[in-house]
């Protein structure tokens, strides 16, 4: 019975060894650093005020996929979940993603629809032809009032750049709607797992082919040669020992606020301004609206360049970082016995349902080129720098 290893239990190295594990005669070790499954997505029951933490920030589950939607519900009970933002400015308190309310209020005027897409057509600036950055591709949607006001501040603390340094492609990602849907999210379907992503997580990892090591770092040169196959979801940098430099990652830190009843009667509020300096502040007991708490615990969450041992959140995917990137890459080809997967092992912003929907794929493109005696593809089919 041939043995493999996955480095890396969050959800693309949880579902990986589920897909191994059941499409296979096989045993699959599973090995993550941390003392908690789940990586960043691990929430936990908070002892002191009974809520649900979201312990690397929140994390809600979004998909246009109908597979992958019925896949972690089948691991999990989900309720339906509206995620509504909000963001504090010096002119108040408005409504994100930018919508028929938020123009309405921060120009104090009554459009409707078609009279506030005109407005704004009229506030861009139309000499921009093609956005070169993030700060170009703001001013030629929205002009400069609102994205000052919103993005520029926000922007600036969250990557720890100037904007013009970002990609354009990054607000194409944010929405504007010109009607009064303040659904942060435009997916089908959007939900919590009532009792925490833990338990989601959990129920994937149990099948007895599946054998789980916590607080375990694996080095790559210490991996035993009886496994047939690695596949590795930590960061492809630290696979190699950083040999080729350090590829970019913005962390997070949080700091924890602990308070009777309602803190900020919202789950998150962002705070854009640049003289603020924390990006967010998000109240956990809202992220489950079905469950009743006395108190509250809401954490103020700062952004900051990724060093030593910081857990890393975002890819930064500078040129340079996508230049050291491809040296991997091309090391990681000389490689028999090892593929890459996940939003470390590939260097790519995902989102959880991306994370899933790679994980599939790649288990089965894997599990079929293991039965013909074949390696395994190195990186999933989408991974392209």
């Amino acid at each position: 019975m041939d043995r493999y290893l996955v480095v890396g239990a969050g959800f693309s190295g949880a579902v990986l060894a589920r897909e191994l594990a059941e499409q296979l005669p096989c045993t699959v070790d599973i090995i993550d650093e941390r003392n908690h499954i789940g990586g960043n997505c691990h929430t936990f029951r908070d002892d002191q005020s009974g809520v649900m933490i979201h312990a690397y920030g929140p994390h809600i589950f979004n998909t246009n996929d109908e597979k992958v939607w019925d896949y972690v519900r089948r691991h999990g009970s989900f309720r339906l979940y509206v995620n509504r933002v909000k963001a504090v400015i010096d002119r108040g308190v408005f409504s994100m993603p930018i919508n028929l309310h938020t123009i309405n209020q921060f120009f104090g005027l009554k459009l409707n629809p078609n009279q506030a897409s005109e407005y704004l057509a009229g506030l861009g600036d139309a000499s921009i032809a093609e956005p070169a950055n993030f700060e170009e591709q703001a001013l030629k949607l929205m002009g400069r009032e609102l994205y000052e006001a919103f993005f520029k501040g926000y922007t600036t603390k969250q990557w720890g750049c100037d904007p013009r340094e970002l990609s354009a492609s990054i607000l194409k990602r944010l929405p504007i709607r010109f009607n009064y849907d303040d659904n942060y999210y435009e997916k089908k379907f959007c939900g919590i797992p009532e009792e925490g992503y833990g338990d989601v997580i959990g129920s994937i990892l149990m099948h007895p082919a599946i054998h789980v090591r916590l607080g375990e770092r694996m080095h790559p040169g210490a991996i035993p040669h009886d496994y047939r196959h690695v596949f590795w979801t930590g960061p492809i940098d630290a696979y190699f020992d950083y040999s080729e430099g350090r590829l970019g990652y913005r962390t997070m830190t949080f700091e924890r606020i602990d308070a009777m009843g309602d803190f900020q009667g919202n789950p998150v509020i962002n705070y854009p301004g640049i003289e603020v300096p924390f990006t967010r502040i998000h109240e956990h007991k809202h992220f489950a609206p079905w469950e009743r708490h006395e108190r509250t615990v809401a954490f103020r969450e700062y952004s900051k360049e990724t060093a030593g041992n910081d857990i890393p959140y975002y890819p930064k995917r500078f040129s340079s970082d996508l230049k050291i990137l491809e040296r991997y890459r091309e090391r990681a080809e000389s490689l028999e016995r090892v593929s890459f997967l996940g939003r470390l092992g590939t260097y790519r912003y995902m989102d959880m349902e991306a994370v899933i929907r790679d994980a599939l794929n790649h288990a089965s493109s894997s599990v079929e080129l293991l039965l013909n005696g074949r390696r395994p593809p190195l990186f999933p089919e989408n991974a392209a720098v």
